[in-house]
């Protein structure tokens, strides 16, 4: 999934921030256990406020979280008007 994730974040640049816990790290236990965290991958997409708008779980394909990206890109637009 790395391969894929990193050609929609060059795709996104500018326009959605990409962040990656490393779930092997204790400093990140707190923002799995709020995020709800269950398996790698685990993808979470988040609203500026930091709440979460849609979650994929899983290998997927590229064009589902194309889709979530797009809709996070949506709703950002309808809140800015």
């Amino acid at each position: 999934m790395a391969p894929v994730v990193h050609g929609l974040e060059q795709q996104y640049k500018g326009r959605i921030d990409f962040l990656y816990l490393n779930v092997a790290d204790s400093a990140t236990t707190e923002a799995k256990r709020t995020l709800g965290f269950k398996s790698t991958p685990h993808f979470f997409f988040l609203n500026a406020d930091g709440s979460p708008t849609d979650t994929l779980q899983g290998v997927v394909p590229a064009d589902s979280v194309r889709a979530s990206l797009d809709r996070l890109l949506t709703s950002a637009a309808a809140l800015n008007r």
